[in-house]
């Protein structure tokens, strides 16, 4: 089943950024011809900070550009948004959001293959690239998130291939009900217990299980405003 195809490939280099000490890839540029990807994903993308960026869970990142059309809506004109990248993505298409793919899909790209594995935790630092001092929040809050794979196969990607969905394990956790779960619905036990059985990438179980022990929402003021944990 065909999804949609690759408009644009992206990566970035890692560069200092807003903050003192601080450095990001965000600011991704349009690669021509295919380009190698392996586990840690496509070769020369970089991660400003390989603690919360990057890695086997979080390899590929893809963002719909349709996003884009209703950012403009609510920011008003941003040269930013006038073409891919503005969200640090690697993957750009028309035609596939998160309310198309669940969680565990498998996508067939030529001879690479991937696995939606987690939907993306905006940071602040998509407040300092945008200038709006919440944008992380109205990101989360949106939906309008993105998601990452991890590389099960590697090989080449390159801008007018297919994605084709090859299997859907967990037909019952489309992207948006992980993301209800996760900001909305954030201590609704038995979703949180459903959702522990599936094979969730480390980060995402240590989430769930600390919600599950505590019955209390992890503070997400460090990640959403780069402020200090309290």
């Amino acid at each position: 089943m065909q999804l949609a195809r690759i408009e644009r490939l992206l990566i970035g280099k890692a560069v200092p950024y807003t903050r003192p000490g601080s450095h990001s890839a965000i600011a991704k540029q349009p690669v021509d011809g295919p380009v190698a990807v392996g586990i840690d994903g496509l070769a020369g993308d970089e991660q400003g900070d390989r603690r919360v960026h990057g890695g086997v869970h979080k390899a590929v990142h893809h963002y719909p550009f349709e996003h884009y059309r209703r950012w403009i809506e609510q920011l008003g004109h941003s040269p930013l948004l006038e073409q891919p990248g503005a969200f640090g993505e690697n993957i750009s298409t028309v035609g596939l959001s998160e309310a198309d793919l669940c969680l565990g899909d498998v996508l067939r790209c030529g001879d690479v293959l991937l696995q939606v594995v987690q939907t993306r935790q905006p940071c602040w630092k998509l407040n300092d690239r945008f200038g709006v001092a919440d944008m992380a929040l109205r990101v989360q809050q949106s939906g309008m998130t993105g998601w990452y794979y991890q590389v099960l196969e590697g090989g080449h990607l390159q801008a007018g291939q297919s994605l084709l969905l090859e299997q859907r394990p967990f037909p019952r956790w489309p992207l948006p009900r992980v993301m209800e779960v996760l900001y909305r619905r954030t201590l609704d036990r038995a979703a949180l217990l459903e959702l522990a059985e599936l094979p969730l990438v480390p980060n995402w179980r240590k989430l769930v299980e600390r919600r599950l022990e505590t019955n209390a929402v992890e503070d997400w003021n460090k990640r959403l405003y780069g402020a200090a944990d309290t």
